[in-house]
């Protein structure tokens, strides 16, 4: 299994992290870069669309990986032309991976036409309902080729409109979250690594092995996105941009749309894994979205309401606000791996445990908000 992991996560991080430098060196010639404003925790203008090494990443290793898959024969596992062998452990798993080939690459150019609309959107700042449409259409592409929820429901146009919004929702909320140095890329990494992990130790039902084309391009996307953080972590000498949110969300979305959850061997609870993993992405989108309707404002315009807005203004660090978010993300997260493992009275003690964690954060929010107004009211006053 160990194998399995670095052979997934080290090629994504090494050509993520080479990428990396030269769109740092590329882009601000192609006017890719995110200017300082009064919504902008930044500065200086920062060379942006990080998100290209991050989908470089991803797609060159699968475009390798693929080609040594064409070329090997799956009885004897010699790599024609190489004399080299594929592992012992692999055997048995090429023929399904030459199966969901054509998956991944429908994945892969779903994800491409996501990231291609979020570099227009890095240089030109396209419309909301220009990028909403978009989204939308590429995920009932996805939705249409199967790609979807179950829930145990033979309702396929409930089932596919929630998919859809559930892809739609995550990009959006990778996005949003994208707002100080390391953030969406480091909830997203933690996110990928649980639900691979959960992949790996939860048998597929029909085979009763681990969920390994799930399981190891969720390694992947890791390693991409570790690659990417050696630049994007404080102080940032890069940024996502739209092009990397909007590819990542995506692809979390889809991983947990074609993964098993639940099944034969598996307790129908465990499908609610990903909504453990990815609480903290959609709680801050929640909550956003909630603060700006009740202030009368849009919930498409940018501000700083965001959770590690709230953490700052609480008297936090940057820094600490992100790594607050982190440990948040993982103590929710960690409960998934659990899921299949009990019953429904455990599964239900792990759903509270995961909604106090986010109970706990907005009391505190909550707390601070009421402080700090009431010093700057005793202030007014003189009373301070």
């Amino acid at each position: 299994m160990i194998w399995l992991i670095l052979g997934a996560v080290l090629p994504s991080m090494a050509v993520t992290w080479t990428a990396a430098y030269a769109v740092r060196a590329i882009g601000p010639r192609l006017g890719l870069v995110d200017k300082p404003g009064h919504r902008k925790v930044h500065t200086k203008i920062m060379p942006t669309a990080g998100g290209l090494a991050v989908w470089l990443g991803i797609v060159a290793p699968m475009a390798v990986g693929q080609v040594v898959l064409w070329n090997t024969d799956p009885t004897s596992g010699i790599i024609h032309g190489l004399n080299l062998r594929v592992p012992e452990v692999a055997l048995p798993h090429l023929d399904g991976l030459a199966e969901q080939s054509g998956r991944l690459w429908m994945l892969l150019a779903g994800g491409t036409v996501l990231m291609v609309l979020g570099l227009l959107d890095d240089r030109w700042a396209v419309g909301w309902q220009l990028r909403l449409g978009v989204q939308t259409a590429v995920a009932t592409v996805l939705v249409l080729q199967q790609w979807r929820l179950s829930l145990f429901l033979d309702l396929p146009l409930l089932t596919g409109t929630l998919s859809v919004l559930w892809i739609v929702g995550l990009v959006n909320s990778f996005n949003m979250l994208d707002n100080m140095d390391g953030l969406s890329g480091g909830v997203a990494a933690i996110a990928a690594a649980m639900l691979a992990a959960v992949m790996l130790l939860a048998p597929a039902p029909m085979t009763n092995h681990p969920q390994l084309f799930v399981g190891g391009f969720l390694l992947v996307l890791v390693g991409a996105l570790l690659g990417f953080l050696w630049h994007n972590r404080p102080p940032a000498r890069l940024f996502m941009g739209d092009t990397g949110a909007y590819l990542i969300g995506y692809l979390l979305a889809a991983m947990t749309l074609t993964a098993t959850f639940a099944g034969e061997n598996l307790p129908s609870h465990a499908i609610l894994a990903p909504l453990c993993v990815l609480a903290v992405p959609l709680y801050d989108t929640a909550t956003v979205i909630f603060i700006r309707l009740r202030q009368g404002r849009s919930p498409f315009v940018g501000d700083k309401s965001h959770f590690s807005h709230r953490l700052v203004e609480l008297g936090m660090t940057r820094t600490q606000a992100v790594l607050t978010i982190y440990l948040t993300t993982a103590t929710c997260g960690l409960g998934a791996l659990l899921l299949h493992q009990v019953n429904w009275t455990g599964a239900c003690v792990i759903l509270l445990l995961v909604a106090c964690v986010l109970l706990l954060v907005g009391v505190l929010e909550t707390a601070g908000r009421r402080s700090r107004n009431g010093d700057s009211m005793r202030n007014k006053d003189g009373r301070g």
